[in-house]
């Protein structure tokens, strides 16, 4: 039968214990397995390789992102980690210049070391994006929406570009979640996900990852996974688990949410611009209504102040929470600059329009009033360019 995203949410990979009749599935409080013979066993033999509470997890975060395989990881950077172990000394990666700074780290800091390159580029532009392109280039990575400027890339029609030069796509779809977005059915070959953000949900575990219907790239990706080892304790797949079940409820609640934050922000004198996809001027408004199902929960913005004034904004307020990460069911907001794209060369976070004043907000499930309220008296507080002495 086919089940709607909510009923796999709750049933993917979770049945019943057919021991106990317990309706939640069980923590497998274990790391090795017990051998009928040298050889023979019942499908499992030690954690690492793998785990009936992880496969619960890989097995629903799968279905929900339509896919054929899913493997889970201890962190979202040791699934992009994973994921990049598909590529040699040689090979030539494009992506966007507007990404996660662990991502840029990563890129740039170990796997340059190894013989690989990256082009940063403008990729809201499928021109820029094929003009990328080298005979060595072996993998398109996306993320839309980007962190923290929320662009917004045609996933569609980037991966034609992809596929007609043979080269693998993967899309991060943490920002936007399986419930808003499916790359899969846009044409990318892998999806990542850290799982600590929108799925889990609870800003209470680790995790990330992988998503393929591609049986070639998923041996290939199971090998890695249980070569090197990164993957979740089987209480961070029970407690990745619970979260899912309430995914579609949370998301819905958390874009309702934005919504009512941007429109604040936008129409407040002390905030210069405001990056939300769900606002029509945006310029991937139209891509993000065709290819997504709402506009997420993550909206950035720029006050009209020197940096440290922004930076003490952060200090005024009462109910976000100053702290890395995103997509919990407590608001938090951070400064990019200085947090999650510190590792990011200055020059190219101007380049990418990254402000040493932007503030990036990742709206929860507080009421929005309040919210909406706690940002009021924390800009009243903020002394603007214009009044500054």
């Amino acid at each position: 039968m086919d089940y709607g995203f909510d009923t796999r949410a709750i049933h993917s990979g979770q049945p019943n214990d057919p021991v106990t009749g317990a309706i939640n599935y069980p923590i497998y409080q274990t790391s090795t397995f017990g051998q009928e013979a040298p050889g023979v066993h019942q499908g499992y033999v030690y954690a690492r390789t793998g785990h009936p509470t992880r496969t619960a997890l890989e097995t629903c975060i799968a279905s929900l992102e339509d896919a054929k395989f899913g493997l889970a990881f201890s962190s979202g950077m040791a699934a992009i980690n994973n994921v990049l172990n598909l590529l040699k000394s040689g090979d030539h990666v494009v992506t966007c210049q507007d990404l996660y700074g662990g991502a840029y780290r990563m890129f740039t800091k170990l796997y340059d070391k190894f013989g690989v390159k990256f082009s940063f580029v403008d990729a809201t532009s499928l021109e820029s994006i094929e003009r990328a392109f080298t005979p060595q280039t072996r993998m398109l990575w996306l993320e839309t929406p980007s962190n923290p400027l929320l662009r917004i890339i045609d996933l569609e029609g980037a991966a034609k570009i992809a596929r007609k030069r043979g080269a693998i796509v993967v899309t991060d779809n943490t920002f936007a979640s399986p419930y808003l977005q499916s790359p899969l059915k846009l044409g990318t070959d892998i999806v990542v996900h850290s799982t600590t953000k929108y799925i889990n949900g609870h800003s209470d575990v680790l995790g990330g990852a992988t998503v393929t219907d591609s049986p070639e790239l998923q041996e290939q990706l199971k090998f890695f996974q249980n070569c090197v080892g990164a993957v979740p304790a089987p209480m961070d797949c029970y407690l990745t688990l619970r979260g899912i079940k309430t995914l579609s409820v949370r998301v819905d609640r958390h874009c309702r949410n934005a919504r009512e934050v941007a429109k604040f922000l936008k129409g407040h004198p002390k905030v210069a611009k405001v990056y939300f996809p769900g606002f029509p001027d945006h310029p991937g408004h139209e891509v993000a209504k065709r290819q997504m199902r709402d506009f997420g929960a993550m909206v950035s913005f720029e006050i009209k102040s020197d940096v440290e004034e922004a930076k003490k904004f952060t200090s005024h307020l009462e109910l976000w929470t100053l702290g890395e990460s995103l997509g919990g069911v407590k608001s938090l907001l951070c400064h990019p600059p200085t947090m999650t794209h510190a590792s990011v060369d200055p020059e190219m976070r101007r380049q990418v329009g990254i402000s040493d004043g932007l503030i990036r907000c990742s709206v929860g499930l507080e009421d929005a009033r309040d919210l909406v309220r706690d940002l009021e008296q924390a800009l009243a507080k903020v002394r603007t360019a214009v009044t500054a002495a």
